[in-house]
């Protein structure tokens, strides 16, 4: 999605742009998320301003190409007892709460929203902000569209073996492509000629997760549902409340394992996105374990008052994520005209719009 957004910047810009993917087409990150425009646990500063614009432009792309499936949902996070609660507060009384749309509801207020939300808790903390996108189509939209133009050529199923400071790629067909601006936008992908490129110490690591998909729920779930353990995992929520949560009211032990928090989104044919967890380890394990998909299962079905519909599909995905507190994505000139930009982590699929725009806008595009 990153590589894409730029494409789409440069594009709009009046640009030629050839693009080359690895793959016949996306299958990492970009399709393997929840397809959510996540703005509420943001950190303040660059990383929620970041989050806001790419807010701004992922509605206005979704009103240009409706195959993005963009859907301004907002999110919910219910909350179960005072300390879960103060953390909640304590979010609402944010200096830029009002932004995120942050706003306190009753289990009442909260069901009015949503009203699959049937099982109980405390409060929930609305964020108006929050969206979502489609993730398993939002590629193909978007190469849609920017295959009307004429500037926009895409070249899959290629690798960049070679790039130079003159601005020549040389991919693994032994085509050379010769560009004024060269961005590599690698994902997960950190070795070979990455490697070479950045040089040795990048900040960035790898980061794995596993995730799951249902069959259709049979009724809308109008917004995007983290529970409380998501307070754990975004720097937004960091306060003395949080402290006092994480000192008397530790994970369970499944979560706290894995590194767990809900997210939780429904698709356009009502099924429902969930996970994650996130490891950091390496080498990652190769396969799938059961634990915290049934943790999952526990936590969505306290919250939705209901069993669970089958389960259709598990996955794993591996992001690339900045190791350097604060920062929103890693963009290194590795050539004379040639970037690197990866490792926004999480944030991928959000901040992507805002990312290319800040590339753009700083390459003078």
């Amino acid at each position: 999605m990153v590589g894409t957004m730029h494409a789409w910047q440069a594009v709009a810009r009046g640009h030629q742009v050839v693009q080359i993917e690895r793959e016949s087409e996306a299958r990492g990150a970009s399709l393997r998320n929840f397809g959510q425009i996540w703005v509420s646990g943001r950190a303040g500063g660059e990383e929620l301003e970041t989050a806001l614009r790419a807010r701004e432009l992922w509605e206005g792309i979704g009103g240009r190409v409706p195959g993005l499936g963009f859907r301004p949902n907002g999110s919910l996070t219910p909350v179960r007892g005072p300390l879960e609660l103060a953390v909640a507060e304590a979010a609402a009384a944010r200096a830029d709460a009002a932004a995120r749309g942050y706003k306190l509801l009753t289990p009442a207020e909260a069901r009015a929203l949503n009203p699959a939300l049937r099982g109980d808790f405390t409060a929930a903390l609305y964020c108006e902000r929050d969206a979502a996108v489609e993730p398993r189509t939002a590629q193909l939209a978007l190469r849609a569209e920017l295959l009307k133009s004429p500037l926009y050529t895409f070249l899959p199923g290629r690798e960049v073996r070679e790039v130079t400071g003159a601005g020549t790629v040389r991919d693994d067909h032994g085509d050379v492509h010769h560009a004024d601006a060269v961005v590599l936008c690698t994902g997960a992908w950190l070795g070979g000629l990455v490697r070479e490129l950045a040089g040795p110490g990048l900040p960035v690591r790898r980061v794995r997760l596993q995730m799951m998909q249902t069959d259709p729920l049979g009724e809308p779930l109008t917004t995007s549902v983290a529970d409380a353990d998501s307070f754990r995992y975004y720097p937004a929520y960091a306060s003395p409340a949080l402290d006092e949560l994480n000192a008397r009211q530790p994970q369970p032990e499944t979560a706290a394992a894995h590194r767990m928090q809900l997210l939780m989104v429904q698709r356009a044919d009502g099924g429902l996105t969930i996970g994650d967890t996130h490891e950091y380890e390496h080498p990652f394990a190769f396969d799938t374990v059961e634990e915290p998909y049934e943790h999952l299962t526990a936590v969505v079905e306290s919250l939705l008052g209901r069993p669970l519909p089958r389960i259709r599909r598990r996955w794993a995905g591996v992001y690339a994520q900045c190791t350097e507190p604060g920062r929103v994505v890693h963009r290194q000139r590795v050539h004379e005209g040639v970037w690197l930009v990866t490792g926004p982590g999480g944030r991928g699929m959000t901040c992507a719009p805002a990312i290319a725009e800040t590339t753009a806008n700083a390459l003078g595009w």
